[in-house]
């Protein structure tokens, strides 16, 4: 006869309770992080760390974006700043020409309307080598 009979159970876990401690801690997580907003950012041109190296070649295109809005192309200035007039300044200084690097060096002052219209021109007439000239930002932070 056998007075203490054993009872052999399996040890049960029960992970409903952690299950709803881990999805607190998600909202908890969700409600307290903080979202930036790209709008909100602000943007410091044309500072850049890294500078490329000066070719050897002088740069066959540049245009030139001025804190008003204006367009030089090649050191030379237009008559206004409307597209059509960049856009006839440009094939008279190309010609047929559309593989060269055009740079373009625009005022750290002048709207983003101005630099993409510049832009905007130069991949209508098929260019699609564009650099931005910028200057090297000295110590690591902007000022």
């Amino acid at each position: 006869m056998n007075l203490n009979p054993r009872r052999h159970e399996e040890p049960e876990i029960n992970v409903v309770s952690l299950i709803d401690v881990v999805l607190l801690l998600v909202v908890f997580f969700m409600l307290s992080s903080k979202f930036s907003q790209e709008g909100r950012l602000q943007v410091r041109l044309p500072h850049a760390s890294a500078v490329p190296s000066a070719t050897s070649q002088p740069e066959p295109l540049v245009v030139t974006v001025t804190e008003r809005g204006d367009y030089l192309v090649n050191g030379r200035e237009l008559i206004n700043s409307s597209p059509d007039t960049l856009r006839s300044a440009l094939i008279r200084q190309a010609g047929a020409d559309r593989d060269m690097i055009v740079t373009i060096r625009a005022d750290a002052r002048a709207t983003q309307q101005s630099v993409v219209t510049a832009m905007d021109v130069l991949g209508a007439l098929g260019f699609v080598r564009l650099q931005i000239a910028t200057i090297k930002t000295h110590g690591g932070g902007g000022s």
